[in-house]
């Protein structure tokens, strides 16, 4: 499991690095690459974080795949990890810059769960309340959980709601219980 407080400290130094060097916006293309290799590979994911693997495969293996598309900043940050001992928490060092650099632009992270998937119509209904409760533009992620029933859950940063039909039925439960 990865130790998400060791990621975003990696995250920040990188994004400063990066900001330093004015190179921010391609790191950042960089971070969503390896964010997302890694996360649609399973096989990649048992290697980084394998004991049994020496640190020199990974690395090669890293390189392998991210050969002539990832930048020098980036490629510094495979050493780093592998001299630490936390290549395991590759993924999660490119997952938290990316939020980091989305909050640094202005833009908040969204999730909305649904019973049902979100038509192009209320997706931007959805993304236009979200910029009016926050004041900042939103990525937002769309989550089907036919669990809901009906309406939807929508988390924002640190804030939830839940307008679900499930959360209102376990409400009526318990105000009957009681």
């Amino acid at each position: 499991m990865s130790n998400n407080r060791a990621a975003l400290r990696y995250a920040k130094a990188v994004l400063s690095l990066s900001e330093d060097q004015k190179i921010s916006e391609e790191t950042y293309a960089n971070m969503q690459l390896i964010a997302g290799t890694i996360a649609d590979s399973d096989e990649l994911q048992m290697v980084l974080e394998s004991t049994l693997i020496k640190s020199e495969v990974k690395k090669n293996a890293l390189l392998a795949i991210f050969k002539d598309k990832i930048n020098a900043i980036s490629t510094k940050l495979i050493d780093l990890l592998i001299e630490n001992k936390r290549l395991a928490d590759f993924e999660s060092v490119a997952s938290q810059y990316i939020s980091l650099y989305d909050s640094l632009m202005g833009k908040e992270n969204a999730v909305v769960t649904t019973a049902v998937p979100l038509t192009d119509a209320l997706n931007k209904q959805v993304l236009a309340k979200v910029k009016e409760l926050t004041g900042k533009e939103a990525l937002l992620n769309s989550v089907v959980n036919p669990d809901i029933i009906g309406g939807f859950i929508l988390r924002v940063g640190d804030i939830q709601y839940d307008a679900s039909i499930a959360n209102k039925l376990s409400v009526l439960k318990r105000q009957f219980s009681a």
